[in-house]
């Protein structure tokens, strides 16, 4: 039989997670304060000094740049952690005559990585001088951290024998497509963000070089194109009786969408208030897992990765 993970161990997988949506968030709120140059050098706040100085210019932004900064300490510490609760769970899978899952130590080892290169590219973003498409990289390789820990925690709670669950060949197309474009919405997102008037610091930080009205419809366009897809979705898991986890993570995406969508259009007529920015980011990460949740189903465990192991 699988070992179970003890209720310490998925707390901290499932706080690896959060962790990796909440550095984003904190991340927005440095930009939208126009705090992005609070700290003007890497990997010191000003040269001489790791930590803000009273003779910065930057008034009380520097602290909002900095604390985003020590959060990459404490986001390394719960992604060790995570690495830890790995090791611990091979561990308890050889005591039981089970082999190593050797993939969930990659997942975990990626993570960490994954954050020494945000860390790095955090800090080109600032000696650029805050280009824009920077810090699009910058959020990306982010939401490719929070799909990663997602993986980590999904198949770290599957147990060996977890039944298979079977839809039809189009509709698994149809997960990877929905999959696909809510990524692309996410790139789009970024495009939007890069023409607006939030540059993370002064007026005169340079914008992406696009229309922003015209990139804004390309973004809308795609969003209506995923709620096509995703109410097409829905609909044939009505028709063909399929697991009820399936139209239940269909329907919790559909729902996270909307609320996105409206959060969208909103902060698009009032002129793009700072907080419903924030919170759109916000969103944004709640999306991406929403659907990478319903993407997880349609991926089995190896079975093959299960077998005993010889003594």
């Amino acid at each position: 039989m699988t070992p179970t993970l003890t209720r310490w161990q998925l707390v901290i997988l499932r706080a690896n997670l959060v962790a990796q949506a909440a550095i984003v968030v904190t991340g927005a709120l440095v930009r939208v304060t126009s705090s992005g140059l609070g700290c003007p050098t890497w990997p010191e706040c000003v040269p001489g000094s790791i930590t803000p100085t009273s003779s910065q210019t930057q008034s009380w932004h520097k602290y909002v740049e900095f604390g985003n900064r020590m959060l990459t300490g404490a986001l390394m510490l719960i992604a060790l952690g995570a690495f830890i609760t790995v090791l611990l769970i091979n561990r308890q899978r050889v005591s039981a005559g089970l082999a190593k899952r050797k993939h969930l130590t990659k997942l975990a080892i990626a993570v960490v990585l994954g954050i020494v290169a945000q860390a790095v590219l955090g800090g080109i973003t600032v000696l650029t001088g805050l280009n824009p498409l920077t810090v699009a990289a910058h959020f990306l390789v982010s939401m490719i951290l929070i799909a990663v820990s997602m993986a980590l925690l999904v198949r770290a709670s599957e147990p060996d024998d977890a039944p298979e669950k079977v839809v039809a060949k189009p509709v698994r197309y149809l997960i990877k497509a929905i999959t696909g474009l809510a990524l692309l919405i996410i790139v789009l997102g970024t495009l939007v963000t890069g023409t607006g008037p939030h540059a993370g610091d002064t007026a005169e930080v340079p914008r992406i070089k696009i229309d922003p009205v015209t990139i804004t419809h390309v973004h809308s366009t795609a969003v209506q194109l995923f709620f096509g897809l995703v109410i097409g979705l829905i609909v044939a898991f009505l028709a063909n009786n399929s697991p009820r986890i399936f139209l239940k993570r269909s329907l919790i995406v559909l729902a996270v969408g909307l609320s996105q969508g409206a959060i969208g259009y909103i902060q698009y007529f009032t002129g793009l208030p700072w907080v419903l920015v924030a919170v759109h980011v916000l969103g944004a990460c709640l999306l991406w897992i929403s659907v990478l949740y319903l993407y997880a189903l349609t991926v089995q465990p190896k079975t093959a990765a299960v077998m005993p192991i010889d003594v």
